[in-house]
């Protein structure tokens, strides 16, 4: 244990510097997805609302057949509406519980190489017999990992938040013209 702890800090800043690089591509993951999935579904609206209105189901179905998305996955399946949002929820929430993770975490991780860097500054005084300019660079150098910690965790956490609330979004608006167009289908199905 001891071993781990006169390492210091540094390996812990290069395995956050890796985590942030990680963090980057799976915000950029699902900032792609979640704007292809808004543009489907901005563009399905206006279809199965007019659908809805008019009460013609086969309308409804020839767009949501027409269109990609989630949102067309969902309506396809209105009757199990609350079945179909869980299953494209997680399709959508994918790899933001990683993002998430990160988020929380990475400041821990950052104080644990600040815990590790003043170990090693503390031992190497002892070691060392000097003065405190010895303890001084090394708890400079333990600092920065806190620093970095820091420098990942927030822009991942501000991602994750975003990314949540479109999601949220996405799901909401879709639900809403599930709840337009399930009587619709209903009344389809009834003749």
């Amino acid at each position: 244990m001891m071993a781990l702890a006169l390492t210091g800090g540094g390996w812990v800043i290069w395995a956050l510097i890796l985590s942030s690089v990680a963090a980057v591509a799976l915000a950029y993951d699902r900032f792609k997805l979640l704007k292809e999935e808004g543009a489907a579904l901005k563009a399905l609206r206006a279809p199965v609302l007019a659908a809805a209105a008019a009460e013609d189901f086969a309308a409804a179905d020839k767009a949501l057949k027409a269109h990609p998305g989630s949102a067309a996955r969902v309506l396809a399946e209105v009757e199990h509406l609350e079945a179909a949002l869980a299953d494209e929820k997680r399709h959508l929430e994918g790899k933001l519980l990683w993002l998430g993770t990160l988020g929380n975490n990475a400041p821990f991780v950052g104080l644990f190489g600040t815990v590790l860097g003043v170990i090693k500054a503390f031992h190497d005084l002892a070691e060392s017999g000097s003065g405190p300019e010895v303890v001084m660079a090394g708890l400079s150098e333990a600092l920065v990992a806190t620093a970095v910690g820091l420098l990942v965790a927030i822009p991942a956490v501000l991602a994750y938040n975003a990314l949540s609330k479109q999601v949220k979004d996405i799901l909401s608006e879709t639900e809403a013209l599930g709840r337009r167009l399930a009587p619709v289908r209903a009344e389809a199905r009834r003749r």
